[in-house]
C-alpha cells in the first residue's frame, strides 16, 4: 500500500473561504462584496509575500463557481509563463474555451507573479482582455504594481495587501499549534513572529521546520532553524557598544568578541546587518536621534554589503561608527 504523505502545513491549512484569512480586513471586506454581488472586475491585487493574495483570489473564485471552479480557473505562475506566446496560445485558448456556468458567472483566469511577465506579453493581454470581456475575468496577483503596464492597470480594479501584523500571525500559528498538539514556549512564538516580518506563509514554514527537527518551538529552536543571528546576542552587541551599562572596560572590545563568534559560527554579513537593523529599530532602551543615527550607520553598511563588500572588517567598522555616535 502506498504511503500517505503529509502535505507542507501551508498547504494543509491554507484558508478555503474568505472568512478563514487573517489580515487585510478591509481587502477582504471588498472581495466579499464581489463575492456576494457576483460581478467581478478586472483586479491587480498587490502587496509583500506571503500575505495571503493567492489564496484570497482563489477562495473568491471557489465562492463565485462554485462546483464549477475546477474547469473554469487557469492559474498561471508568471514567473515561469511570462512569454507572449503563453498570452498567443495558453490564455487564449482558455478564454475562447465553453463552460457551462450560472448567470453572470465568469472564468477566471490567474497569473502569479504577474510583474515578471515580459512587456511584450502584458501588451498582448491587453486586446484579449477586450474581446473575451463578456465571459473571462483576469487577476493579477504581483509584489510591485509599478510594473503592470499603465494599460493594463487602467483596465483593472486595484487592490492592496499590508504586512500582517504580529498578533495576526500569533492568531494563526497558534490555531495550528493546537491541532497539531505542538509543545512550544512564549520565546518560540516571539521567534517566530521575529523572523517571518509579517509573512505567514515563512511563519507557518518555519513552525513547522522547527518542530520537524526538534519537537519543541523555543526561540533557541527557531534562530536555528533559520539560520539566523539571535537577537537577544545582536542586542547585547549593540548596548556593549554603545556603552549603555557604563562598564570601565574599553567598551568596543566586548562587541567586537561577540561579532567575532557570530562570524566564527557562519553567520553572513547580511544576516547580521539585517537582524542589527530590526533590533535597533525596536531598542527602547536608547533615545530616538540616537536610534535613528544607528539605523542610517546600519543602512549604509546594508549598501555596501550588497554590492559586495561583506567582510569582518566591515562589519567592525560598523560597531566602530556606533560607538563614536554615543561620544
Amino acid at each position: 500500500m502506498a504511503l500517505e504523505l503529509e502535505l507542507p502545513w501551508v498547504e494543509k491549512y491554507r484558508p478555503k473561504t474568505l472568512e478563514d484569512i487573517v489580515g487585510n480586513e478591509e481587502t477582504i471586506e471588498r472581495l466579499k462584496l464581489i463575492g456576494k454581488d457576483g460581478n467581478m472586475p478586472n483586479l491587480i491585487i498587490t502587496g509583500l509575500p506571503g500575505i495571503g493574495k493567492t489564496t484570497s483570489v482563489h477562495c473568491l473564485a471557489r465562492e463565485l463557481l462554485g462546483d464549477s471552479y475546477g474547469e473554469a480557473v487557469l492559474e498561471l505562475n508568471a514567473s515561469d509563463d511570462r512569454g507572449i506566446d503563453v498570452v498567443r496560445n495558453k490564455i487564449k485558448y482558455f478564454a475562447q474555451k465553453k463552460c457551462q456556468l450560472g448567470k453572470g458567472k465568469h472564468k477566471l483566469i490567474i497569473l502569479d507573479e504577474a510583474d515578471s511577465m515580459t512587456s511584450g506579453a502584458q501588451q498582448a493581454l491587453r486586446r484579449t482582455m477586450e474581446i473575451y470581456s463578456n465571459s473571462t475575468r483576469f487577476v493579477f496577483a504581483c509584489n510591485l504594481s509599478n510594473k503592470i503596464i499603465e494599460p493594463l492597470q487602467s483596465r483593472c480594479a486595484i487592490l492592496r495587501y499590508n504586512k500582517l501584523k504580529d498578533e495576526e500571525i500569533l492568531q494563526r500559528l497558534l490555531e495550528i499549534i493546537k491541532l497539531e498538539e505542538i509543545e512550544y514556549s512564549k520565546d518560540g512564538l516571539e521567534a517566530l513572529i521575529f523572523t517571518s516580518e509579517g509573512d505567514m506563509r515563512q511563519a507557518v514554514n518555519n513552525l513547522q521546520s522547527t518542530y520537524s527537527g526538534f519537537k519543541f518551538v523555543n526561540g533557541e529552536n527557531v534562530f536555528k532553524i533559520v539560520d539566523s543571528p539571535h537577537p537577544v546576542i545582536i542586542k547585547k552587541m549593540l548596548i556593549s557598544c554603545i556603552n549603555l551599562e557604563k562598564k570601565k572596560k574599553n567598551e568596543i572590545d566586548e562587541s567586537l568578541e561577540i561579532l567575532r563568534s557570530l562570524w566564527d559560527k557562519g553567520y553572513s554579513a547580511i544576516d547580521i546587518v539585517i537582524t542589527c537593523f530590526r533590533v535597533v529599530k525596536n531598542l527602547r532602551e536608547i533615545n530616538e536621534s540616537l536610534r535613528l543615527e544607528m539605523i542610517k550607520e546600519i543602512g549604509t553598511t546594508h549598501v555596501r554589503v550588497l554590492e559586495g563588500v561583506s567582510s569582518y572588517l566591515q562589519l567592525a567598522g560598523l560597531l566602530a561608527r556606533i560607538r563614536c555616535l554615543d561620544k
